[in-house]
């Protein structure tokens, strides 16, 4: 509904859905497109790319890295999408458009390895499920081996500091709130069962966003980077549509 009302900015084709996720640094990346794009060209991954660095910087405060994900990280690994979409991000990074570095796996998600990751959405969304289901195993695991017997329980109460922590570190309503990047507004969705605290992290994050001009910071990069958005070849009117 929100591409309808509000429509795309200039020079992106379609909306993706961005949101952080825990890393083992301490901090969370960024990841997208996570479901709003199933089939994606090497030319939407860049623009994901973009609008995710516009996000980052726009609210962190610094040039992220951009990772690309793929079965390997090595630059002869993957769809011929990826690796176009591979030579693309290298040619904004030579042209200062993004801070790219490389290839990487999904284990680099939550290692931490780069500030954004850049996928299409159905491997972003598997990523993202798979992530969430395998929390809920762990979580549960814990409860069940921690309620055993009456051992268990008190090594639970003596455990309970480090187990709070360790849940609050991982807690995925700290994280509520995934920007639908790329419209000519500022939209935020929240997970359907968040609670209070989720909801008001959905909209702090909106908040942020609107505070740290995100729109505008997107706009500029899709300008700097327009003479990269026309594939060679291509007869679009791309780079005579004015800039909002």
């Amino acid at each position: 509904i929100a591409r309808y009302l509000l429509k795309t900015l200039d020079g992106i084709d379609r909306p993706a859905i961005a949101t952080q996720l825990p890393n083992a640094k301490g901090g969370a990346t960024t990841v997208l497109d996570l479901g709003a794009n199933v089939d994606c060209t090497a030319e939407h991954l860049l623009q994901f790319a973009l609008m995710g660095s516009a996000l980052v910087s726009a609210t962190g405060g610094h040039d992220p890295t951009v990772g690309l994900l793929n079965v390997g990280e090595e630059v002869i690994k993957g769809s011929e999408v990826i690796k176009q979409a591979g030579i693309l991000l290298r040619d904004a990074a030579d042209a200062g458009d993004l801070n790219f570095y490389g290839n990487v796996e999904g284990d680099d998600i939550f290692k931490g390895t780069t500030d954004i990751v850049v996928c299409d959405g159905f491997v972003g969304n598997v990523a993202l499920k798979a992530s969430e289901g395998l929390a809920t195993m762990i979580s549960g695991f814990i409860r069940e081996e921690f309620s055993r017997n009456i051992v268990t329980k008190m090594a639970a109460i003596v455990a309970y500091p480090v187990l709070s922590a360790f849940k609050k570190r991982v807690d995925h309503r700290r994280y509520n709130g995934a920007a639908l990047m790329g419209l000519r507004g500022l939209v935020f969705k929240s997970h359907g069962s968040a609670d209070a605290f989720a909801f008001e992290q959905a909209l702090c994050r909106a908040y942020d966003a609107a505070h740290h001009n995100l729109l505008g910071n997107v706009r500029d990069r899709i300008e700097h980077a327009r003479h990269l958005l026309v594939p060679q070849g291509s007869t679009s009117d791309f780079k005579n549509i004015p800039t909002l």
